[in-house]
């Protein structure tokens, strides 16, 4: 009965996130029984939409699902979603859940039209020294707190793959905006990953942990998307491989972050490019994780050293936002504006 009683208290609000949030369980009603459901559940598959995000033959490579039994389950599934168009209009209203993740820098929340946008990719490269990981700490309390547009605050997952994340630095970010350092360390999920295979299955797990907690989680970092990538897969040979799984491991994160409503934040590392001085391009680093990562990303800032503790934020691609500038600073607090 307890759902009756939530939609009594806000009747809009309800059928939005139900809708976001229709659990597989509901193919119980269709004829699909409750050992295949386990099974779904089991490769991280746990609402109806995420069903309509997977193929029929990954589907089928699931222990024990039958070609017949995917079709049943995929047919029970359409079913629930309507699949179809909606009008720009009615695209618009269902955009108002996305929200904003402020960055602790006003400039650099103009620069981004809010902040770090739920149902998306925001990447930041730079070089070493150019406050990724500055940023993704920032983010870790700043997502915790209530926020512009009746943001609520919520958890964050954080997977670091190259072994730079500090709680005793979010400590110091917690005191800045006055709240408690147990509090936003209980609200950080943390995990460790050692290669690009343990990458992929952490991600099984933050599905899970995303469904189980409904509404609860508003972030998941990775600081940084490609480091283990660039380890396990090395030369010229071996790159159609590593770009294939980048390019999963991508389409998962943008999956995740519709699915569940959370804003997904990913570092990268530069490259410099040996042929670049021969053309005389401007700039000869450039983000390494190729077209496959340019194309996933839905924002990618690059962030570049200023004098001193300042930081030059640009958009480098964006659907909405003009290519820009901002600066910042990295303060003992984490991101904050630039003082002039």
């Amino acid at each position: 009965m307890k759902e009756d009683q939530v939609v009594l208290e806000e009747p809009g609000f309800q059928d939005e996130e139900e809708s976001l949030f229709q659990d597989i369980d509901m193919l119980q009603k269709h004829g699909i029984n409750v050992a295949d459901i386990k099974k779904l559940k089991s490769v991280g598959i746990c609402t109806i939409k995420g069903i309509q995000m997977t193929t029929r033959r990954a589907l089928c490579n699931v222990k024990g699902l039958s070609e017949a039994k995917v079709d049943k389950i995929k047919e029970a599934a359409n079913k629930l979603i309507e699949p179809g168009f909606l009008t720009a209009f009615e695209y618009s209203e269902k955009r108002k859940m996305v929200f904003h993740i402020t960055t602790g820098s006003q400039e650099f929340d103009k620069l981004l039209g809010g902040g770090i946008e739920s149902m998306a990719i925001t990447e930041a490269f730079g070089e070493f020294r150019t406050g990724k990981t500055q940023l993704s700490h920032t983010l870790c309390v700043t997502a915790q707190l209530p926020g512009a547009g009746g943001y609520t605050g919520g958890k964050i997952i954080f997977i670091d793959t190259e072994n730079t994340f500090r709680p005793d630095r979010l400590r110091d970010i917690a005191d800045r905006f006055n709240v408690d350092h147990e509090a936003v360390l209980d609200n950080v999920l943390y995990a460790r990953a050692y290669t690009s295979e343990h990458q992929m299955e952490l991600l099984d797990y933050v599905a899970a942990k995303f469904h189980e907690e409904a509404g609860i989680f508003k972030l998941l970092i990775i600081d940084s998307i490609m480091a283990l990538f660039r380890v396990d897969f090395s030369g010229r040979g071996e790159l159609a491989e590593r770009q294939q799984k980048l390019a999963q491991m991508l389409s998962r994160l943008q999956k995740i972050s519709e699915e569940y409503n959370v804003a997904v934040f990913v570092t990268n590392q530069m490259t410099a490019d040996p042929g670049a001085t021969m053309t005389f391009q401007a700039d000869p680093k450039k983000p390494i994780g190729g077209h496959i990562l340019a194309h996933a990303s839905t924002t990618r800032i690059s962030l570049r050293k200023g004098r001193g503790e300042l930081r030059i934020a640009k958009i480098y691609d964006s659907p909405e936002m003009p290519e820009n500038e901002a600066t910042f600073a990295i303060t003992a607090g984490g991101i904050g504006d630039a003082k002039e």
